[in-house]
């Protein structure tokens, strides 16, 4: 009974692990502009290094290109993922604030130069309260039927 029990979890586990890309294109659709609940470490980092990845990558070749071409408004397309992301991007770290149980508006912190940046760093690297808090249930628990 009991090994059962943890093969099947441990098939859960498996089955309902998200990879970095469904984290990232997760924040487009289903929480685009979602500023409440909770949200993994996982989920921020990953959204963050996507983030970046495409962003960087998309003003360079619009630039590049548009720089080839002599036409300068190509190299402003580069900004309109940017811009895009600028929503999805707020949502996923207000999450993340709120998985280590801190307050949505805690973002301000990063207004303050050089120290804003380290402390928000340190929050969206420490792990999440553990079980449910005053934003939700543990992501990391969510819509597991063993846990009950």
């Amino acid at each position: 009974m009991g090994v059962t029990l943890f093969i099947n979890q441990l098939n859960f586990l498996k089955m309902n692990k998200k990879s970095g890309w469904e984290y990232y294109t997760s924040c487009f659709t289903e929480n685009y502009a979602n500023f409440e609940g909770r949200a993994r470490r996982s989920e921020y980092w990953y959204f963050v290094l996507f983030n970046a990845l495409i962003g960087y990558a998309s003003m360079f070749v619009f630039g590049l290109i548009g720089g080839m071409l002599d036409v300068p408004i190509l190299a402003g397309i580069g900004f309109v993922y940017v811009f895009a992301a600028l929503i999805p991007g707020l949502a996923v770290a207000i999450r993340r604030l709120h998985d280590t149980n801190k307050s949505g508006w805690m973002i301000l912190i990063g207004l303050i130069p050089v120290v804003g940046s380290i402390v928000l760093i340190v929050f969206f690297a420490t792990e999440g309260t553990q079980g449910s808090n005053e934003y939700g249930s543990d992501p990391k628990l969510s819509n597991d039927p063993f846990d009950e």
